[in-house]
């Protein structure tokens, strides 16, 4: 059984979205090598693996944004933390001084 054009074309959208987005008018190879791929008789196996796909690749982006947003410090080099973590508790951090003058 064939998929639908409206299924094949949201399938298609889909996996555009999750890409690095770029215009249509220079389209990268492998949005081409989609748009061939879904365009050509594909066997519906094919078609459920590129939904899974879009569902593993969205999961991993939501994955990444909560990791962020939970764990701020994880881009944070060890003296923003320590500068941070005595001003989460009401401290601040002395003045360093370095051979005779403040910085």
């Amino acid at each position: 059984m064939a998929a639908s054009p409206s299924h094949l074309r949201s399938i298609y959208r889909s996996l555009l979205r999750e890409l690095p987005h770029r215009p249509l008018s220079t389209p990268s190879p492998i949005q081409q090598r989609i748009r061939n791929t879904i365009s050509s008789d594909s066997a519906p196996i094919q078609l459920e693996e590129a939904e899974q796909y879009i569902q593993y690749v969205k999961t991993q982006r939501m994955y990444a944004t909560l990791l962020e947003r939970y764990n701020p410090g994880m881009s944070m080099d060890e003296e923003e933390k320590v500068r941070l973590t005595a001003r989460r508790v009401g401290m601040d951090l002395p003045e360093e001084w370095r051979a005779g003058k403040k910085n």
